[in-house]
C-alpha cells in the first residue's frame, strides 16, 4: 500500500476511484455519489442537487466546509465524453497505472483535477485543523453535455441560498505540454448560427424562372468573411468567424435547388457581445436573402477576470511547485467558467490537457502530485 509520500492526500487513489465510475455524460455512473461520500468523510457538508427531468436529469453537488470569509470555491465536472470507436490500449474505466502513468477516460479532463483539489484540502487541514473562512466545491455531471442542468442551475441555487464565493478556481486542464505553463483568466464568447436561404427551384437552363439560393448564400457568406472582425484586444486574440457547414442536398445536375443552408461559429473577444454579432449577421443576411431563416444560439459571452490578488496567489503557488511563472491566457474553447464569471471572479488551472478526449487519455502521477501541491499552496495563500 502506497504511503503518504507516494500518494499525497490520497490523490492517486481518489483519481482511480473516480475514473472507475463510467460517468459518460449524461449517465453519472456513480461519480457524484462517490465524491460526495469522500467529501463527507473529510468534514464537508454535502448537498446533492439533481436538476432536470427524465433523461435530462443531471446529478450535481455543492459541498461546504467552514463559515465566513474568505470563501474559496473549486468547480469541476465528473462527466466525461464517450470512449469513441478506436481501440484503447488500457481499459478506459479501469484506472490502470503503467510506468508512472494513470490511464482512463477523465484522467486529465477532469477527474484528476477534482482528486487533486480534494487531496489538497486534506493536506491543508492537516496543517490548519481549524481554518478561517469557507472552502466549497461546485461539481456537476453536465459539463460535457448540453450544460443546461449543471453549473448554471447550481449557481442559481447557490445565489438563492447565500453561497456565492469570493473567488472560484476551475480545475480544467489548462497546460498544453507541462505543468505550470498557463493560468486562464478569461474565455472568448461563442456564437453558433444556422442560415437557411429560401429560393425557387427550377431548371438550370432557365435560371430566370428560378431563384438560386446558393448564389445568395455564397454572397452573404462572402460579406461575413470578407474582413477580420477585429485585431484582438489587450488580453484576447482576434475574434474568429468560421463557416462550419454548407448543405444543399441536391442530387440532380440540372436542378436549381429550393433552399441552401450554412452553419457558422464565431469565437469572439471582449470587443463584442453576442447580441451585437447576432444583429450584424441578421443585417447582412437580410441584404442578400430577405426571405432567409436565421437561427442564432449564444453559448457564452466573453469574460475577463482581473489579475489581482487571488490570481497572483495562484501564480505564486504554481511557481513555488513547478519553477514556472505561468502565462495568463484567455484562449481555447469554452468552459463552465463562463457561467461562474456572472457571479464572482474566476480563474482556471489544472493538468496537462494533451490527451483529453483522446484514446488512452492519461495523466502522469508526477503531474497529479504537483497539482495537489499547487492547490494546497494556493489554499494556504488565500485562506491563511
Amino acid at each position: 500500500m502506497a504511503g503518504p509520500e507516494q500518494d499525497p492526500g490520497g490523490v492517486v487513489a481518489l483519481a482511480r476511484a473516480l475514473i472507475r465510475c463510467p460517468s459518460v455524460t449524461p449517465d453519472d455512473g456513480c461519480g457524484i455519489n462517490a465524491l460526495a461520500a469522500v467529501l463527507e468523510g473529510i468534514g464537508f457538508s454535502v448537498t446533492l442537487l439533481p436538476f432536470g427531468e427524465g433523461t435530462a436529469r443531471t446529478p450535481n453537488l455543492f459541498a461546504r466546509l467552514g463559515t465566513g470569509q474568505p470563501h474559496l470555491c473549486f468547480a469541476g465536472h465528473t462527466d466525461v465524453v464517450p470512449v469513441g470507436d478506436a481501440a484503447w490500449t488500457h481499459d478506459p474505466f479501469g484506472g490502470e497505472i503503467h510506468d508512472g502513468i494513470l490511464f482512463g477516460r477523465g484522467a486529465c479532463d477532469m477527474k484528476g483535477g477534482i482528486a487533486a483539489f480534494v487531496a489538497a484540502v486534506r493536506l491543508y487541514l492537516q496543517k490548519t485543523p481549524r481554518p478561517r473562512g469557507t472552502i466549497s466545491l461546485l461539481i456537476t455531471g453536465d459539463e460535457e453535455g448540453p450544460a443546461t442542468n449543471g453549473t448554471v442551475r447550481v449557481l442559481e441555487w447557490m445565489q438563492a441560498n447565500g453561497q456565492i464565493p469570493d473567488f472560484c478556481l476551475v480545475g480544467e486542464p489548462t497546460n498544453p505540454g507541462e505543468m505550470g505553463e498557463v493560468v486562464k483568466i478569461g474565455r472568448r464568447g461563442s456564437l453558433n448560427a444556422r442560415i437557411t436561404v429560401q429560393g425557387m427551384q427550377g431548371h438550370v437552363a432557365y435560371p430566370h424562372r428560378a431563384d438560386n439560393p446558393i448564389h445568395r448564400l455564397l454572397a452573404l457568406l462572402g460579406e461575413l468573411t470578407a474582413a477580420p472582425l477585429d485585431t484582438g484586444s489587450e488580453w484576447f486574440e482576434p475574434s474568429s468567424l468560421q463557416v462550419t457547414s454548407l448543405d444543399v442536398g441536391n442530387t440532380a445536375n440540372n436542378v436549381i435547388p429550393a433552399r441552401a443552408q450554412a452553419r457558422l461559429n464565431i469565437r469572439f473577444n471582449d470587443l463584442h457581445t453576442g447580441a451585437d454579432l447576432a444583429g450584424w449577421i441578421r443585417t447582412v443576411v437580410a441584404r442578400h436573402a430577405p426571405r432567409a431563416d436565421v437561427s442564432i444560439a449564444i453559448s457564452g459571452e466573453s469574460f475577463l477576470t482581473s489579475p489581482d490578488a487571488p490570481v497572483e496567489a495562484l501564480r505564486r503557488a504554481v511557481h513555488a511547485v513547478t519553477g514556472h511563472v505561468p502565462k495568463l491566457d484567455t484562449g481555447g474553447g469554452t468552459s463552465d467558467a463562463r457561467f461562474i464569471s456572472r457571479y464572482c471572479p474566476v480563474a482556471e488551472f489544472g493538468l496537462v490537457g494533451a490527451s483529453m478526449h483522446k484514446v488512452d487519455e492519461h495523466v502522469a502521477l508526477a503531474d497529479l502530485k504537483q497539482l495537489t501541491a499547487i492547490y494546497s499552496g494556493f489554499l494556504e495563500k488565500v485562506m491563511g
